[in-house]
């Protein structure tokens, strides 16, 4: 354990720079008392790094010192390979610079991790659009990218669902998120921190502003937060439904033995719901609510009286 702890602390170094004990602690999750010693323990093995005292102080590497570890395990390089999108990197422009990065990688590593990368990416393909879509048509996402990159500011034209359907507005791009497929963007604007989806915008101007991503914003958890709150305000409402096995399987409920399962799931709306359940045919019943049960109950009669002409 101690021996992957120093390694990672060499390597937050390495590529983070000056950070202080109790930053290097919090990363490590040790104590501050824990990462002294192991800093003792570096420089004992001859790794050139010192650390200054005071407000602007902490631990640092020797300018121009760079380590060249080889001690990746075999899933790790796996992983690394099973990582890349390279459909999402030709997205943003970086096709090309991904595959010279995975070819200049693979030369470095051992030929057995050599192996393990290549037999992962012979057997695994990571394709992200849904089955019924390939993906959004978004010309504007490699230059909404270089701003993400440079922090620097957009005036967007953007298509929205409400009215005006057509809005014009000054963004700072804080960062890109890929989901099922659709690029999103999330920037900070006159209304605080929104998600606009790229293949909505019409028209993109960049600017030359440049802008500071607050501190304490972390793309990640925003973004966690966002789907979250979406799915809050989404399933509004409940109803009660009886599932047949194939109707719980389908439904993504478990199902109670071999017979009717019952059971109360989230709903958006009458209107969402009505149209969701009726594709699960006989394999469910709505009991509730009546609104819901009355509007699949009408559409059942008008269905069989069609077809029985």
């Amino acid at each position: 354990m101690r021996a992957s702890r120093l390694v990672t602390l060499l390597l937050l170094l390495q590529n983070r720079g000056r950070m202080t004990a109790r930053q290097l602690a919090e990363e490590l999750e040790v104590s501050v008392r824990t990462v002294y010693r192991d800093v003792e323990a570096l420089g004992a093995a001859g790794v050139p790094l010192y650390g200054a005292a005071g407000h602007a102080g902490g631990y640092r590497l020797v300018d121009g010192y760079r380590t060249r570890l080889t001690g990746l395990t075999a899933p790790e390089a796996e992983a690394a390979f099973l990582a890349a999108l390279p459909g999402a990197a030709a997205d943003l422009g970086l096709g090309e610079a991904l595959a010279t990065a995975q070819l200049k990688w693979r030369a470095a590593l051992p030929t057995e991790l050599r192996e393990h990368a290549g037999r992962i990416q012979e057997r695994f393909l990571l394709d992200a659009p849904g089955w019924y879509g390939d993906g959004d048509r978004t010309p504007h996402l490699a230059a909404v990218a270089a701003a993400v990159w440079a922090r620097r500011a957009v005036v967007l034209r953007y298509r929205r669902w409400r009215a005006p359907e057509e809005i014009e507005r000054r963004v700072e791009p804080y960062g890109l998120v890929l989901k099922a497929g659709r690029w999103y963007l999330v920037a900070d604007g006159p209304s605080g921190i929104r998600t606009y989806r790229i293949d909505q915008i019409i028209e993109l101007r960049p600017l030359q502003e440049e802008f500071t991503v607050p501190d304490d914003f972390d793309l990640a958890a925003h973004w966690q937060d966002h789907v979250a709150g979406f799915r809050a305000r989404l399933h509004t409402g409940e109803a009660l439904v009886r599932l047949t096995p194939r109707g719980a399987h389908r439904l993504g409920v478990a199902p109670v033995g071999d017979g009717w399962t019952q059971t109360r799931v989230p709903i958006e709306s009458i209107d969402h719901a009505h149209g969701e359940f009726l594709r699960l045919g006989a394999d469910i019943e709505v009991l509730a609510p009546a609104e819901l049960r009355d509007r699949i109950a009408e559409t059942a009669r008008t269905l069989a009286a069609r077809y029985e002409e």
